[in-house]
């Protein structure tokens, strides 16, 4: 045997080869960006997140039946995926500035399709609401890296215009398709599968069309951070949901109580910590707080009324899931419509304009949907329907540019990350208090009145926080 056919000659050319083939991968995924794949990547994975996020609006009586879900406990099957969102997408938005927004998008992208199959299995209330929560993480990882993605593969501010326009309307096009696609199947946990099948197509997709980029800082992630955040909001969303039952009851008070303890360690972690999961001092900072306050009360007041309004109907009305999807497409699809055309206002409305008129458009059409559950017609909700719609498109549109304006642009994934926080911790707080609001009058018309009159006045809370915000120095 020769010293070339040594066998540590051998495993020494067989590491370099190792080596090379290694490094040749990360200079492919290093390259220039493709931004017309990186947007049609990154917009379908939206679109797939937030189908699967809506697609129990229309099934939700279907799947509470199935699992012997109690009325009250209706909210954990809404709530599961926005409290694994608000929890997680901070720390996922951190993760992918400082090991790869690529990576982090395919490991959630994948996470998502085999969680949303999971999910199909469910066969009790807590493994649903586990199964959504494990999507909620997963969908963290794929929307907070999706915008820092963006971002790198459009660096003009014209082309992220139009880059954040387009990744907009797919949140309101997912938003409009989800319902659709659940409420035209016989099952609900055939839905699940589809949409879990097409997260794993678009998985396969970005591992060819998507290149690899960084913002890296020395240290590690704020886990201590993620737990104490994490529990604070299982604490409301847990308070929240049994105040339907009496809000002065016990149990409610202690876990308000432990809410509020658990944020408190949560600001002294972060003040401690070298990475924070999110930079306190940017509160102060006039477009952080506009994008934080926007996500917010795009939760309390437009997400929350529309995620149980779907089943409100069908238990009052008696509209059947396809018949409620076609419906609520008036809304969704024009919210859709008006976010992708919502760009063309560049330069005679400013992001934060659009999203105070947002707030004020949803705030006017819900008014004129009062009454109508009581007269037994769907057709008084018309009208606000459409309006809604107008207001919710212009939200979807500005809400990402506003996240990307925030932060410097090293930092998109973070800043995404905290938007979209702020707007799914007022998900889970909205969905819970609409559902404990409806359901706990003395009767459902009732009910309905004051849920709306709620999202009205959160509305215009939206609209004056930000307009405050635009206007300070």
């Amino acid at each position: 045997m020769t010293g070339l056919d040594s066998p540590t000659t051998a495993h020494v050319t067989t590491t370099a080869t190792a080596r090379g083939a290694e490094r040749h991968r990360e200079e492919r995924r290093a390259s220039p960006p493709r931004p017309r794949a990186t947007l049609a990547v990154t917009s379908a994975a939206t679109a797939v997140t937030l189908m699967t996020y809506t697609a129990p609006m229309v099934t939700l009586p279907d799947t509470a039946a199935a699992l012997h879900t109690s009325l009250s406990a209706q909210a954990w099957l809404l709530n599961g995926t926005p409290l694994g969102l608000a929890a997680l997408l901070l720390v996922a938005g951190s993760l992918a500035d400082d090991h790869g927004r690529r990576r982090v998008f395919l490991a959630g992208t994948l996470a998502l399709g085999l969680t949303t199959v999971l999910g199909a299995f469910s066969t009790s209330t807590w493994q649903f609401t586990l199964a959504r929560i494990a999507q909620g993480a997963a969908s963290a990882a794929l929307l907070a890296s999706s915008l820092g993605l963006i971002v790198h593969a459009f660096p003009s501010p014209r082309g992220r215009l139009h880059a954040t326009g387009v990744w907009g309307a797919f949140v309101s096009g997912g938003i409009a398709v989800g319902p659709l696609v659940s409420g035209a199947l016989p099952n609900w946990r055939i839905g699940y599968g589809i949409l879990g099948a097409a997260a794993l197509v678009v998985t396969a997709l970005g591992a060819r069309a998507l290149s690899e980029s960084r913002a890296p800082r020395p240290g590690r992630p704020d886990v201590a951070g993620a737990l104490a955040f994490g529990l604070a909001l299982v604490a409301l969303v847990a308070a929240l949901t049994l105040g339907r039952d009496g809000w002065l009851r016990p149990s409610v008070g202690v876990l308000l109580a432990a809410a509020v303890l658990l944020v408190g360690v949560f600001v002294a972690v972060e003040r401690r910590t070298a990475t924070p999961m999110i930079d306190l001092s940017l509160l102060r900072h006039p477009p952080f707080l506009a994008s934080s306050a926007g996500g917010l009360f795009t939760g309390l007041a437009v997400i929350g009324l529309f995620s149980f309004l779907p089943a409100l109907l069908q238990q009052t009305l008696h509209l059947s899931p396809m018949a409620t999807a076609w419906l609520f497409l008036l809304w969704s699809g024009l919210s859709f419509a008006v976010a992708l055309l919502a760009r063309h206002l560049a330069g005679r409305l400013s992001p934060r304009t659009q999203l105070a008129l947002g707030f004020a458009l949803h705030a006017a059409g819900v008014l004129t949907m009062l009454g109508a559950i009581g007269s037994g017609s769907w057709v008084r909700l018309l009208p606000g329907l459409l309006v809604g719609g107008v207001g919710s498109g212009l939200l979807n549109a500005a809400l990402p540019l506003v996240a990307v304006e925030s932060v410097p642009a090293q930092r998109a994934a973070m800043g995404s990350g905290a938007q979209q926080t702020f707007r799914y911790i007022g998900s889970c707080a909205g969905v819970a208090l609409t559902i404990a609001i409806a359901t706990s009058a003395a009767s459902p018309a009732r009910g309905a009145n004051l849920a709306m009159l709620v999202s009205v006045g959160l509305a215009a809370a939206g609209a004056l926080t930000v307009a405050a915000a635009r206007g300070s120095r």
